[in-house]
């Protein structure tokens, strides 16, 4: 009988979800104060470092548990599978890029709230995972459907919903999840 053994089959995917994990426990034993510090982008001095270094790690931080293993249930969903397609380096540099364009629209057009969380980086998952059978000259209707119901979601929320929910950072990270899709599969 052959024996089984653990892989470590997505080191991104599951670094991501570690760190994030980490500064969750860590930011309850702050008691909040790691979240405001570092994991939350809000609006701050241009002149503090701080405010550039949030634009990235706003998508570590969570508002609490719920949110967190929302968002880890899909990115361990459609991470792995997205990794191992794309590569790590890719993966890195679409999460990279969705924290920095969430962050700065946050930044810019909501400057009395805070931001936290990786929903920008599961709705770009969302909308990548949409494009992997594109072939050149073809739209997938998944990606149609997928674009009409979660960003059409999306945007009903943000008009008909008063949350503390950024619909806004969703339809974003959709974006930057439909154009790295569409460009990745466009170059192979």
């Amino acid at each position: 009988m052959k024996k089984f053994k653990i892989t470590f089959n997505s080191p991104v995917t599951l670094g991501f979800i570690f760190i994030c994990f980490i500064v969750m426990v860590v930011n309850y034993l702050t008691v909040g104060l790691s979240n405001q510090l570092l994991f939350m982008t809000y609006r701050w001095s241009l002149t503090s470092p701080l405010t550039y270094v949030r634009f990235f790690t706003h998508v570590l931080g969570h508002a609490g548990w719920e949110h967190f293993i929302g968002n880890a249930t899909y990115i361990l969903l459609l991470g792995p599978m997205l990794e191992e397609k794309y590569g790590s380096k890719k993966l890195i540099f679409v999460i990279l890029v969705t924290a920095v364009v969430t962050g700065l629209f946050h930044f810019i057009l909501f400057p009395e709230a805070a931001l936290c969380g990786a929903s920008g980086v599961v709705f770009a998952f969302i909308l990548m995972t949409s494009f992997t059978g594109f072939k050149d000259g073809e739209i997938p209707l998944t990606f149609i459907l997928v674009t009409i119901v979660f960003i059409g979601q999306q945007v009903y929320e943000g008009i008909f919903l008063q949350d503390d929910i950024s619909n806004l950072t969703h339809i974003l990270g959709g974006i930057v999840g439909a154009v790295a899709g569409y460009r990745l599969n466009k170059t192979k």
